[in-house]
């Protein structure tokens, strides 16, 4: 799929420097499109950049901020001369009952998860109307399904697939497709930045080979050529989704 070319298709990546992000901007610049690569940590996004120097543009944002996220499509589109892809992949995440989780972390999570990419939406709309482009979101099968302990994370997810629907029917009379892909449990950086140590996400993904009908947890590649699928033309009849790559874990009950 992504060894296809992407005729320098223009797509701004947000959480570019690690895990699906990452590896998604890395697909799309294989494939010769040319990337704005959007992110926290500049280091590391020069790290994704430093093989394909021309085509990826280096954008340090902290999407909390709606004068930053403004500031990061502006620069993308003056940059790649416009934009045809939008790909929201930025998020936290971090543990909390109801009764333990604080607003402040409440907060947090949904500025991150779902207002910044609303934000992002709103402000990319103009530009991919445009060039007929679309957007893909990066929700989370727990957007699809409830999980103990990590409520505003599931409250965040949820959101970003309604959405993600709802956008798509608002902008579908306008060429502009939106879809979103609900991983499972993917290696990345994710739960460790929550302040999960590395013996319990040993242990976490350990566990979630039995959590996961195919018996393995995911890796960030994988998630990225369905991303790049849902982006490319031979998805152009597909729009209002909300897709599970998780190996079977949005099928199965609680164990």
């Amino acid at each position: 799929m992504s060894g296809e070319r992407a005729e320098k298709k223009r797509v701004l990546v947000t959480g570019a420097s690690s895990g699906i992000g990452r590896a998604t901007a890395e697909i799309f610049l294989e494939a010769g499109a040319t990337v704005a690569l959007v992110g926290r940590h500049e280091e590391t996004l020069a790290e994704v950049a430093e093989a394909f120097a021309d085509d990826a543009i280096i954008i340090q944002a902290d999407l909390a901020s709606p004068e930053q996220s403004e500031r990061s499509v502006t620069r993308a589109v003056e940059s790649m001369g416009g934009l045809d892809c939008l790909v929201n992949s930025a998020g936290i995440l971090k543990s909390g009952s109801i009764e333990e989780a604080s607003l402040d972390l409440w907060d947090e999570m949904m500025n991150i998860n779902l207002r910044s990419v609303f934000c992002l939406m709103k402000l990319a709309v103009p530009h991919l109307e445009r060039s007929r482009g679309n957007i893909v979101n990066v929700s989370s099968v727990t957007g699809l399904r409830a999980f103990p302990n990590v409520l505003a994370y599931c409250v965040s997810k949820a959101g970003v697939d309604q959405l993600t629907r709802c956008a798509a029917l608002e902008l579908a009379p306008r060429g502009v497709r939106v879809n979103a892909v609900n991983p499972g449990v993917v290696v990345s950086g994710l739960h460790r930045s929550g302040g999960m140590s590395d013996e319990a996400y040993g242990a976490f993904l350990e566990h979630g080979k039995g959590t996961h009908p195919l018996g393995r947890v995911g890796e960030p590649r994988e998630v990225a050529e369905l991303i790049y699928f849902l982006a490319s033309d031979r998805a152009s009849w597909i729009t209002g989704e909300t897709v599970s790559i998780d190996g079977g874990r949005a099928l199965t009950c609680a164990r």
